[in-house]
């Protein structure tokens, strides 16, 4: 059997979290009722004239720096001329032969820890089209234009990737970025944040590249990563029948879990780009490079290399936690509030907090535990008040609204109980009532004793609602057994 390659390149169409659009004034806020954030320039009318959003240039160039790209200091928009229903003028203003931003490259992470580099050719600005929407018309298709004119980032990758989870990977890196800059907002479920997917197959070992497919609008990682496997799978079985694949759009069924035709793939010059003569060339001055330069935040790496070196944490608990800024500005905020360890802040964060947040498909964001909170909590673990175990009733009152750790804590009788008399006085009653175990337990082997306490500590722990410090519990109990 022939051993193929998989070859992958993605378009990333990043949002813009500018107030307005690209080229008008309208405003860009998620969710107004159909075409009331469509205004004459969005529409096209006759006479009007773009304007070019300032601060969409800015958010563009502070990517190119981020990702150490060659920065287009004269830029030119022209216009792609194809004819769609959500599209009124009948061409978009984007950028073709001379971008905003030029070559560059990111670091992504791979599964066993190796680290790959992925080129970026390119990021340009331009605006979005409307939507089409086909609900609820009775077999027509309604158009929204409210979107129309939305400043877009479209970063275009090179084909340097070879599987579904290195795209969806560096699809990751790419939204951690944008999102740790401020210049998007990278809602995956609001369009904000949606990628088009290249992919083709070849021999192993063959320089020529295979006829690519384009996945449109994927907004999500794992659809990335779905996608890209049935397309390959599905080149692969065409090629080996027989068969010639074609290049053309697809779309991904993820109810199906598999890619359908849209429509051929068009070339460039479908599109008949020219300059569009109503925009100025963009000229971007050295100050101004440098000013951003200056500004800009600190960066997943680099944020993920400082909190192994000052935090001590484990790599892979450091990539999870800078995961997005939204993640890292929480840990930060529990372990400065609780002045406690910082991966027992990690734990609390990565474990109980994030395996509830999954079960809610609710982001760091929307957490009903704010970070003050979860320290107040892991405060009165590290100070004894509580154990862990009942740490963990505690976090499941917090996450029902029920007040914070001590509220919870007072209202439920939930201190620890670190008496060593009281303590004690439990330990020999269990021993007492257990006398036939103690006994077993003394006659084993000195390998074998140590699974055999765990009996005696859950007795204990039952006959004090789970009160008991299990520190002080294994403390006398191994002072009694042994002796």
């Amino acid at each position: 059997m022939m051993e193929w390659e998989t070859v992958i390149g993605c378009e990333i169409h990043t949002q813009l979290a500018t107030k307005s659009k690209i080229f008008s004034g309208a405003a860009t806020a998620y969710g107004a009722e159909p075409n009331t954030q469509a205004c004459a320039v969005d529409l096209g009318l006759p006479g009007v004239l773009p304007v070019l959003n300032k601060e969409a240039v800015r958010m563009a160039l502070m990517f190119g720096l981020a990702v150490n790209a060659e920065i287009g200091k004269r830029s030119v928009f022209a216009r792609k001329n194809y004819f769609y229903p959500d599209l009124p003028k009948g061409y978009q203003i984007s950028q073709f032969e001379l971008p905003i931003v030029g070559k560059g490259e990111l670091s992504i992470e791979l599964e066993d820890g190796q680290t790959k580099v992925v080129g970026i050719t390119r990021a340009h600005l331009e605006e979005d089209a409307g939507k089409s929407l086909h609900e609820d018309f009775h077999g027509m298709t309604g158009i929204d234009l409210n979107r129309a004119g939305t400043p877009l980032l479209e970063i275009v990758s090179d084909p340097d990737m070879r599987s579904g989870k290195e795209a969806s990977a560096y699809m990751r890196k790419i939204h951690a970025l944008v999102t740790y800059l401020g210049i998007c907002d990278g809602n995956l479920q609001e369009g904000s944040f949606r990628c088009d997917v290249n992919v083709s197959v070849r021999p192993k070992g063959q320089a020529e590249f295979g006829t690519r497919a384009e996945i449109k609008n994927l907004n999500s990682f794992r659809f990335v990563e779905k996608a890209v496997e049935y397309e390959v799978a599905r080149q692969i079985a065409i090629i080996e029948s027989g068969g010639k694949v074609i290049q053309e759009t697809r779309l991904f069924d993820a109810d199906k879990g598999e890619t359908r035709s849209m429509r051929s793939k068009e070339e460039a010059n479908d599109y008949r780009y020219f300059p569009d003569p109503d925009l100025l060339p963009v000229i971007v001055e050295d100050a101004l490079i440098e000013q951003l330069r200056q500004g800009l935040p600190e960066l997943p790496d680099a944020k993920k290399a400082r909190f192994i070196e000052a935090f001590g944490l484990p790599a892979y608990d450091a990539a999870f936690l800078t995961g997005s800024r939204a993640m890292a500005d929480y840990f930060e905020q529990v372990v400065e509030s609780a002045n406690c360890e910082a991966k027992m802040a990690a734990n609390w964060v990565m474990g109980e907090l994030s395996a509830a947040l999954n079960r809610a498909e609710l982001g760091i964001e929307q957490s009903p535990i704010g970070a003050s909170q979860l320290a107040g909590l892991i405060a009165r673990i590290a100070d004894n008040t509580i154990s862990g175990k009942i740490a963990k009733e505690v976090f499941e009152a917090m996450w029902s609204g029920e007040g914070d750790a001590d509220q919870v804590i007072e209202k439920k009788g939930l201190k620890q109980i670190t008496d060593s008399g009281a303590i004690e006085a439990i330990v020999d009653e269990v021993l007492a009532n257990n006398a036939q175990q103690v006994e077993n337990y003394r006659n084993a082997e000195p390998d074998k004793r140590g699974k055999m306490i765990g009996f005696f500590v859950g007795q204990i722990m039952k006959a004090s609602q789970g009160k008991a410090n299990p520190g002080q519990v294994n403390q006398l109990l191994k002072s009694k057994l042994d002796n």
